[in-house]
């Protein structure tokens, strides 16, 4: 009987574990880095040892340092989790020499399984379906020129050792082949330190479906469904979902016992995918074995109502599997999206920085698997997942309805997600269709707007500015504005907005331009604003930080900063003397010069912009030392305009 679980992940993989396992009856350890010093999968362990610093190669891969863990808390057990170690046949080896149980394959399945150009080769031998390629042992650039004569274009090269799209390259035409061999055998050397490639017929347009199977010491092996992975940006899964809207029951049990066969045919214990692409016909081919619990398995787990970390610890510590083949049973459909920290408008970048609020919606039939909170902070050093979000319905637009609500109610301030983009292709209508193939992200929803940086209009603006006028606790200029229209300035994305203002008994009127949109705040009350639209009621979620306003509305979230004192102050930093353009626009007036004495508040230049002037002002005492602009020049924003010494520093500096 196994006693002391050591996870060796971080992260919503590694909470989800501790959770089951604590619900088992297990002790747990945690391991981290400082950078994770308080993160939530640390809270949750009853035990927690830092393994070294931010960086993943001295930490989260520092094997030596994650045994040592297991050494010193007595821990009997490894959950390596997914990513990382999870598939190094070298680190379940060594917890083997160290007397501790891999919760996963054996070494020798590991080993062979993450060699693509192996594994292929033994999925032959065993009779399961591959595409037709080339799988030559270290073949150089010459023999997989020479080798496409027997294959055809279009064809993928892949390298032997990856995943994730690293290496991967799809070639077309003869011209591109011997360039895009270099390209991936070197990019496969840098990520994966192996540039062994092979080649493959290119399945067009195809299925990713993959199989779950569990596998037992005792010669037991069965499949739990499959999983639809098709929908994908640059060979990374987006969403998925089980069962598949394209796998019939004769293709999922064909698929299901080519999968065990695969599993069979590597002495493998415990959990595993192989994955399969399935062209038009729904003929289906091998593409890898991943030899490890898969970021998507909550989806199987809620139409199976098993939990797969559980089935993982029951073979670990050597019982047969809990259900034999003819009683594991499907029950509606669920599906998954991973909740990033990134900014589909901007080429996805990764986002770092606070969670200012991060309040998931949970409603009946949804799962969220994460591992932050409110408060923490996003750091660059690891992937930028904030949660999995799983939705469950008796059918698939019943999952559909309640995933695209989720997503629309899920409040996350502080950082830009992907949430509206996952929202959008939740509810697009291929994907509603069940249509949706690895090639639909990028014929049919590349124009999506949720790729395209959102633009407020009156209504949102409306809105900032009544949140803004109610939350400001008397800071700001107009929040007493009579019904004479009072100018304000909002920021979005950098861009500014010039609202005209006005108060009346029934709420504000606000004016951009031509248009005008009147409001009223009912209430406020724990971060959510009831207001009146219109004649219609609504909430939104909102969080006010300094100058800045984020709030959520209709599934769309917006971040507003109020300048308009910045407007008139020039923006400079509290005391700093850098004084600083507010916005982009044009100095249209000067009105110091270098070693003018001034005094904090008055006015230094005006800067013209959106039709209106603002004073650039004095934000200190001190002496003027330089002016970087000229009368007429074009700033933007941040744009440093002039600098001031303080008076007590320069007069040092003559005296000296």
């Amino acid at each position: 009987m196994l006693k002391k679980l050591l996870i060796a992940n971080r992260g919503e993989i590694a909470v989800r574990i501790i959770r089951t396992a604590k619900a088992l009856g297990y002790r747990t350890v945690a391991v981290y880095s400082d950078a994770d010093a308080r993160a939530l999968h640390v809270e949750l362990a009853d035990e927690a040892v830092c393994i070294g610093p931010a960086q993943v190669s001295a930490s989260y891969l520092n094997a030596d340092a994650i045994l040592d863990a297991a050494k010193r808390t007595g821990a009997d057990c490894v959950h390596p989790g997914y990513g990382f170690l999870s598939e190094n046949a070298a680190f379940a080896e060594a917890c083997k020499a160290q007397g501790l149980t891999f919760v996963g394959p054996p070494s020798g399945a590991i080993e062979l399984m993450g060699s693509k150009r192996r594994s292929k080769i033994a999925m032959q031998e065993a009779g399961v379906p591959v595409v037709p390629g080339y799988e030559g042992n270290n073949a150089s650039d010459d023999e997989l020129v020479a080798a496409v004569g027997d294959i055809g274009y279009p064809l993928m090269i892949k390298a032997s050792a990856g995943g994730g799209g690293r290496g991967m390259r799809l070639v077309e035409a003869e011209a591109d082949l011997l360039s895009n061999i270099q390209r991936a055998r070197s990019e496969a050397k840098q990520a994966f330190g192996d540039d062994e490639l092979i080649l493959e017929k290119a399945v067009i347009e195809p299925r990713h479906v993959e199989i779950q199977v569990f596998a037992d010491r005792h010669g037991n092996a069965v499949y739990l469904g499959e999983r639809d992975c098709s929908v994908q940006r640059r060979h990374q899964k987006v969403v998925e979902e089980a069962p598949s809207p394209f796998v019939t029951p004769e293709l999922r049990a064909a698929m299901g016992e080519a999968a065990v066969q695969a599993a069979k045919a590597c002495g493998y214990e415990g959990a595993g995918t192989v994955e399969f692409l399935v062209d038009k016909e729904r003929n289906f081919y091998f593409l890898e074995m991943n030899t490890r619990l898969q970021v998507e398995h909550p989806v199987t787990e809620l139409i199976t109502g098993q939990d797969l970390v559980a089935w993982q610890l029951m073979v670990a510590e050597g019982r047969p599997l809990p259900l034999a083949q003819e009683q594991i049973e499907l029950n509606g459909h669920a599906i998954e999206v991973r909740l990033y920290a990134e900014d589909p408008a901007n080429g996805f970048t990764p986002q770092t920085g606070p969670l200012l609020a991060f309040e998931p919606a949970l409603t009946e039939g949804l799962r969220f698997d994460s591992g932050v909170r409110r408060g923490d902070t996003i750091t660059p050093h690891y992937d930028p997942m904030l949660a999995k979000v799983i939705a469950w319905g008796p059918t698939r637009d019943d999952a559909r309805r309640r995933l695209v609500r989720a997503l629309e109610d899920t409040t996350v301030f502080g950082l830009t997600t992907n949430r509206h983009f996952l929202s959008r292709i939740i509810a697009n209508d291929t994907f509603g269709a069940g249509e949706a193939t690895t090639a639909f992200l990028q014929q049919a929803f590349s124009d999506d707007p949720s790729l395209k940086p959102a633009t407020p209009g009156i209504r949102e603006l409306a809105i900032a500015a009544c949140l803004l006028d109610h939350d400001s606790s008397g800071q700001s200029p107009w929040s007493n504005a009579p019904a004479t229209m009072t100018p304000i300035l909002l920021e979005h994305d950098g861009e500014p907005f010039q609202l005209l203002v006005s108060r009346s008994d029934s709420g504000l009127k606000v004016t951009l331009g031509e248009d005008q949109h009147s409001l009223t705040i009912d209430s406020l009350n724990n971060g959510q604003a009831c207001f009146i639209d219109n004649g219609i009621r609504q909430t939104c979620q909102y969080h006010r930080q300094a100058d800045s306003l984020y709030f959520q509305l209709d599934g769309q979230a917006w971040q507003v900063r109020d300048i308009t004192h910045q407007a008139a102050a020039g923006a400079q930093g509290a005391g700093t003397g850098k004084v600083q353009a507010s916005m982009d626009g044009a100095i249209v007036d000067i009105l110091v010069k270098p070693d003018q004495q001034v005094q904090q508040g008055d006015t230094l230049l005006i800067l013209e912009a959106m039709k209106m002037e603002h004073p650039v002002k004095a934000d200190r005492d001190g002496t003027i030392t330089d002016v970087l602009v000229s009368k007429g020049a074009q700033v933007k924003r941040s744009q440093l305009l002039a600098e001031i010494a303080d008076s007590t520093s320069a007069k040092q500096e003559v005296e000296a």
